[in-house]
């Protein structure tokens, strides 16, 4: 079948709307009726070449929408039902699944074909999903089912919210009472901060450059705040520290991913605080820190993968939170656009208007 659909043809150049073919699905396969899908950094990196060259791109990735059409072998999922399309669908064989640790999953699946333009030219999608779509084509495990909700808030689960819950509960496994701060309040940074209030942290320190910023981070949860322009690396960490009793927070989670930022996430826990890195770097930069403080402050340095999750365990839960009122999922969602508007939703979030655009179909 041809859908409309966004693509990147080459590095740099400004997102098309054109036609694309979905295939008829392969036996694991499944046709997704998409409902919405949000507009996510990664798909600026995508078409920017930052991940990889494999032009042209089908990008969206972070999406919720109706299955409509199966597979022979499909089990895990039935036509009509409504699923949030996840990045990492694991594969139970690989050296990761069998250790039991099925979130580092390195052979997660992928739809058995290719769509494509309608010269037969082949997509490459999004981190597997590519659902700036109509309609798109993925594994039958890349799909996980939930209670029916608005498909845009729904769809933020699929990536960026869930990356910085999961930084929060999953990675950073704060405790009840525990002091946190995260650096960085763009969407990763505030689902972090919802993630911490969500986990029983304490105290909650949200630090940015801008002012509007910290207002946002306020409404989800933040109990302190500092607007870190214009201040140095050391005046930031000085300033978390001052509202720890000049400890440190016992958790700290960079949601940026640049030098000052890693920084001052690491010297701003308390010896033996777990840091967290969930903001993505760019490809040449590099982290430096003399190799004594990092021998000398113990406790654990680790990056977030998608949050740490398991989308089967995860996103129902998140969802059924949600319905309940106890996590304000929809909030998230800043404005909502059509298909035609990605390009320009790419510039509202450089310069951090939002948390969330969303392309509703």
């Amino acid at each position: 079948m041809t859908v409309k659909a966004v693509i990147a043809r080459s590095k740099g150049a400004e997102v098309e709307t054109v036609n694309i073919v979905v295939p008829e699905p392969g036996p694991n396969d499944v046709i997704v009726r998409v409902q919405a899908c949000g507009v996510c950094h990664t798909d600026l990196a995508y078409r920017d070449g930052d991940i990889e060259d494999a032009f042209p791109f089908l990008l969206g990735h972070e999406a919720a929408g109706v299955v409509e059409t199966v597979g022979s072998a499909v089990t895990h999922v039935e036509e009509g039902d409504f699923v949030v399309l996840n990045w990492r669908a694991v594969c139970g064989e690989c050296r990761a699944c069998k250790k039991g640790e099925p979130k580092y999953c390195f052979n997660t699946h992928n739809a058995s074909k290719a769509m494509t333009l309608e010269d037969g030219t082949e997509l490459t999608p999004a981190l597997g999903i590519g659902s700036f779509a109509e309609k798109t084509l993925v594994h039958e495990g890349q799909c996980t089912k939930v209670d029916e909700m608005d498909p845009a808030a729904a769809g933020l689960l699929g990536c960026g919210i869930m990356a910085g819950l999961g930084a929060s509960v999953n990675t950073g496994d704060i405790q009840l009472g525990e002091s946190v701060a995260i650096f960085g309040c763009g969407g990763v940074g505030v689902a972090a901060i919802a993630g911490a209030k969500l986990a029983g942290a304490a105290k909650i320190i949200a630090v940015d450059i801008d002012e509007s910023k910290l207002e946002t981070a306020r409404e989800f949860g933040a109990t302190d705040t500092i607007c870190s322009k214009g201040m140095s690396e050391q005046e930031v960490i000085d300033a978390v520290r001052d509202l720890t009793g000049g400890f440190g927070t016992d958790v700290s989670i960079d949601a940026v991913g640049i030098q000052p930022t890693w920084r001052q996430a690491f010297y701003s826990r308390d010896h033996a605080g777990r840091m967290v890195m969930v903001g993505v770097p760019n490809l040449t930069d590099h982290v430096d820190i003399p190799a004594i403080d990092l021998y000398g402050r113990g406790g654990s340095i680790k990056p977030a993968w998608y949050g740490d999750c398991l989308p089967e365990r995860d996103f129902p839960a998140y969802v059924a939170l949600h319905k309940a009122g106890n996590f304000p999922l929809d909030k998230f969602v800043s404005e909502r656009i059509a298909l035609d508007d990605v390009e320009s939703a790419f510039q509202t979030m450089k310069d951090g208007k939002v948390l969330r655009s969303v392309v509703e179909f």
